[in-house]
C-alpha cells in the first residue's frame, strides 16, 4: 500500500498557527483628516476594520502625533498628552483600491491629504520628525509649559519674598524653576523660585 500524497490542505497544517503574514514592502506614510477630538477612538476603530478585513499586511503603525508637557496648577507638577496636530492622524500603509476603500469609508475620517485628493506620502524627514516626538514621551523628561519669557516683570506670590517684584533673568523647562532679579536692599540680587510662586505683573 502506498502513501497517498499530501494534499494542500495537509501542507497548510503544517504551517505554525497564526503565522503572521508578511508586511508589504510598498508602505507610506501619509496624513489623514480626521474630526477633531476624536483622533483616538477613529484610530481604534481603523485598526478594528484593517483587522476585520484582513488587511493587516498592507498597514504599519497608525499615530496620533502627541507630545508631553507638563504643568503646574496650584503648586502641583502635572503631566499631560497634548496633540501636535489636533485633527489628524498619520497612518503607515500601501495604497490599494481595497485600502484606499476601508480608509475612506471608515467613520470620522474625511480623506488623505494631498493635491486633487489623492495621497501625498510624507517626505522622509517630516515623518521623522513625529516619530522623534513620540520617542521623546518615553525617553526624556516631558517639557514644562511656562508662560514666562527673559525679560518679563513678574510678582513673587508666595514664599520668603512675597509681593516683591523684580524681571525675569532665566527659565529652567527641565526643572520648572524661574531666576528672577529682585531689588533687595538696593542691590539686584537672582533668586530662584518654582514656576507657580510667581505671577505677571
Amino acid at each position: 500500500m502506498t502513501d497517498e500524497p499530501k494534499t494542500v490542505t495537509d501542507q497548510q497544517e503544517n504551517l505554525p498557527e497564526n503565522a503572521p503574514a508578511e508586511k508589504s514592502e510598498n508602505m507610506n506614510w501619509y496624513i489623514l483628516k480626521v474630526q477633531s477630538n476624536r483622533e483616538d477612538s477613529i484610530r481604534e476603530g481603523l485598526l478594528r476594520r484593517v483587522a476585520i478585513a484582513g488587511l493587516d499586511r498592507f498597514f504599519g503603525e497608525v499615530i496620533v502625533p502627541t507630545e508631553e508637557v507638563t504643568e503646574f496648577k496650584g503648586g502641583k507638577k502635572r503631566a499631560s498628552k497634548r496633540k501636535l496636530y489636533p485633527g489628524y492622524l498619520v497612518v503607515q500603509m500601501e495604497i490599494t483600491d481595497d485600502t484606499w476603500f476601508l480608509v475612506r469609508e471608515t467613520p470620522g475620517i474625511g480623506d488623505f491629504t494631498g493635491a486633487a485628493g489623492r495621497p501625498t506620502p510624507m517626505l522622509s524627514h517630516e515623518i521623522s520628525r513625529i516619530l522623534a516626538k513620540k520617542e521623546e514621551r518615553t525617553d526624556k523628561a516631558p517639557k514644562l509649559r511656562i508662560a514666562f519669557s527673559p525679560g518679563d516683570q513678574v510678582k513673587i506670590n508666595e514664599g520668603t519674598f512675597e509681593n516683591f517684584e523684580g524681571e525675569v533673568e532665566h527659565i529652567d523647562q527641565t526643572n520648572g524653576q524661574v531666576t528672577v532679579m529682585i531689588n533687595i536692599f538696593g542691590r539686584s540680587t537672582p533668586v530662584t523660585l518654582e514656576y507657580w510662586q510667581i505671577e505677571a505683573v
